[in-house]
């Protein structure tokens, strides 16, 4: 049969993935007291991609798994809250790099003081959530293609594409977790070069069109030049990620707001946002970009902590249209 797509039946191809070598690490734990309260759920809650994600994991404890791919390999992340301290465990390649970086992802490098309430529901939101911080996980791609795949789409659809295509392709995760969650245990994204050789009608089973699935290949193929972006400064770091084409602000916004927790990266160009935003703060359910980025001047350089506070106060405008419409290209 002609054509960009193999046929439904055709059968699924197998993608080489890497291989490592040399000697695992064994389990090591590190405990760690937070400068100040700390919610674990409120910090890391960005990282999740829908309630099935293949690598993020909330116990019944409270405790989060997360798995992940690191600058020295696959490894998984277990954290718990002890009242006073953080307790961390990990496994895997990527191990010591992973407790290396609990202080950043649990946003020690963050500064909650030095922003300053203008309005009085951010004032209240952020009373009632003295435990949030911003997050840095000092990895760009874990965040940019979920991101990219959230691209003009609904979320249900992003979520079911995220996780079929990590568990189809990805690694089960280090240590315990591949078995401790049923038949769907955390899996580690695939590394880039896996990306690189998914079939095009595997994207096309997952629900991702071409344009999509053609700007995670052109990210994947200079992965370590993106990767450098999340020791950047905002403005750079935003030049780097959109000098992909397919990467615009909405994408890079979502990603650097992760990856470098980056506390002004306001996201622009999303469906919702502005009229949050605009019924927020001036009562304004119609408000576009331009106006959402006006009523956010008094937070510059903190415009992503106080969207995040906004969004977290659930003050937000009675929906009055349907819902968009979920896409299914998988059965076309």
């Amino acid at each position: 049969m002609a054509g960009r797509f193999a046929p439904r039946s055709a059968p699924r191809t197998p993608v080489p993935r890497q291989v490592p070598t040399g000697p695992v690490p064994e389990t090591l734990t590190r405990d760690w007291t937070p400068p100040g309260p700390l919610d674990l759920r409120l910090v890391l809650g960005p990282l999740r991609r829908g309630p099935a994600d293949p690598t993020f994991r909330i116990d019944r404890d409270g405790s989060v798994w997360r798995a992940t791919r690191t600058p020295a390999g696959p490894g998984t992340l277990h954290i718990t809250d002890r009242g006073s301290r953080i307790e961390a465990t990990a496994w895997g390649r990527g191990a010591s790099w992973l407790l290396d970086q609990l202080p950043a992802l649990l946003g020690a490098e963050d500064d909650p003081e030095a922003f300053r309430p203008r309005h009085r529901l951010v004032a209240a939101a952020r009373h009632r959530r003295p435990g949030l911080r911003l997050l840095r996980t000092g990895l760009v791609l874990e965040s940019l293609i979920p991101s990219i795949l959230e691209q003009k789409v609904t979320t249900d659809e992003a979520y079911r594409a995220w996780r079929l295509l990590v568990r189809t392709y990805g690694t089960p995760a280090p240590g315990p977790a591949a078995n401790l969650f049923g038949t769907h245990g955390l899996h580690v994204m695939p590394d880039p070069r896996t990306w690189s050789l998914i079939p095009s009608w595997e994207w096309h089973r997952a629900g991702v069109d071409a344009k999509r699935s053609a700007t995670i290949l052109r990210a994947v193929r200079v992965a370590r030049r993106l990767e450098e972006a999340a020791t950047m400064p905002l403005p750079e770091a935003t030049a780097r990620l959109e000098l992909i084409p397919g990467i615009g602000p909405w994408t890079s916004a979502e990603t650097l707001q992760r990856a470098n927790g980056a506390p002004d990266a306001v996201t622009v160009g999303d469906l919702h946002l502005p009229g949050i935003i605009g019924h927020a703060l001036a009562g304004n359910r119609n408000a576009d970009d331009a106006e959402m980025l006006t009523l956010l001047t008094p937070y510059e350089g903190q415009r992503h902590r106080a969207t995040r506070l906004i969004l977290l106060s659930g003050h937000t405008p009675p929906r009055r249209a349907p819902r968009m419409t979920r896409g299914d290209i998988a059965r076309l």
